[in-house]
């Protein structure tokens, strides 16, 4: 008999920053409130007191995990209107008239204050970077040298390209300087540990998508004693701060979700930063000039979860993600913003990458394999090898 070539996969799921399958764990502390649990928490008989203990139950663990109070989290629809609450509540309330980013940053942040520097509420200011997207931290404190309170907001890591920053050395000149600091942990959530009692932020961003929890839900830390107007309104849901009955079972998979996270962090995160080792050095076996955006390749300087891959000019860049597809892979060409754009990355325009390459964004989960690294690889190289005549 003739050996047959095993058949390829239904498909290789490798945009996991974008968002990641649901845990069956999740599925399964979710499904009670699903099918049977429906009261509304904000009732007082007993279906609607059940449904509340299951909501403080859930912010209870969500604080134990980062170490924090319970009244200080807050949940949200995730974490763009976490990102938003920070800007626009502290702004506002506190009156600050300064704030400070970086252009990477994504546009969750970036687009709130831009429209509150257009409406002359703030000054907006810029930290430098170099060319792979490592931050000024002295920049920074210059911004800060002289200024009155201002509000700043850096991410911990990149969703295109990976990068880490040092939030716990950003929090300490923010503190120098009595900053308000948000960072936007959305990436990192899940993947490294928190905890508040060791950083210097008032606020803390979480998306449960972003960790094998469910989309539609997320939260935001924010530090005991910090008080900032509600974004939306309407209602006493979440202790005055954001009105709208509440995503229950949602919320009870977010909380069971960051659970299992940390519970399983180390062994993950061991096997996660493995396929983004093999990844890197197949594609340099099989592709001509790859490249890596950022600090991607580096493992101490970047997301393990993230790699930003930059290929050689090609004619088959234009329709790089399309040809992916039809592999059957799933990739990114930047963040889940952009999906599927080859053009229009702020991050990439703002590192000064040369637009004739191409960027394909892997981003991996506990849920991949090293058989799906050495397809994905071959897929991509086999679009970049020389056609034979």
């Amino acid at each position: 008999m003739t050996p047959t070539t095993p058949s390829a996969p239904a498909f290789v799921y490798f945009d996991n920053a974008a968002t990641t399958p649901l845990d069956p764990e999740v599925l399964e502390a979710m499904l009670p409130f699903l099918r049977n649990h429906y009261g509304n928490p904000s009732s007082l008989h007993g279906p609607g007191r059940q449904v509340r203990a299951a909501i403080e139950n859930a912010r209870k663990t969500v604080a134990h995990l980062l170490n924090a109070a319970p009244s200080e989290i807050i949940f949200t629809s995730g974490g763009t209107e976490a990102d938003n609450y920070a800007a626009f509540g502290s702004i506002r309330t506190l009156g600050l008239k300064h704030a400070i980013t970086s252009k990477l940053e994504h546009h969750a942040v970036l687009h709130p204050l831009q429209a509150l520097a257009k409406l002359g509420e703030i000054e907006l200011h810029y930290v430098k970077h170099d060319a792979q997207g490592a931050l000024n931290l002295g920049h920074l404190e210059e911004l800060l040298t002289g200024q009155s309170r201002t509000f700043v907001s850096l991410m911990h890591a990149n969703n295109e390209i990976g990068n880490l920053n040092d939030i716990e050395a950003i929090g300490e000149i923010c503190a120098r300087y009595d900053a308000v600091f948000h960072t936007d942990t959305v990436q990192t959530m899940g993947h490294y540990r928190h905890d508040v009692q060791q950083l210097k932020n008032h606020f803390l961003v979480g998306s449960a998508h972003k960790f094998h929890g469910p989309k539609g839900v997320g939260f935001i830390y924010t530090r005991s004693g910090l008080q900032v107007s509600p974004l939306i309104h309407g209602g006493s849901q979440e202790r005055n701060v954001r009105s709208g009955t509440e995503n229950v079972y949602g919320i009870v998979g977010l909380a069971k979700a960051l659970e299992i996270a940390v519970r399983d962090l180390a062994y993950h995160q061991a096997h996660v930063q493995g396929l983004k080792t093999r990844f890197i050095e197949k594609l340099r076996a099989e592709i001509d000039d790859v490249q890596f955006n950022g600090l991607s390749e580096h493992a101490d300087k970047s997301l393990y979860t993230v790699l930003s891959v930059s290929l050689p000019p090609s004619a088959i860049n234009e329709m790089l993600l399309f040809n992916l597809d039809i592999n059957k892979v799933a990739a990114s060409g930047g963040s889940a913003c952009t999906s599927g754009a080859q053009a229009g990355s702020h991050v990439l325009e703002a590192l000064g990458c040369d637009p004739d390459r191409a960027t394909v964004r892997f981003s991996m989960s506990k849920m991949n394999t090293a058989a799906e690294v050495d397809y994905a690889v071959e897929a991509l190289a086999k679009l970049y090898r020389p056609v034979a005549v």
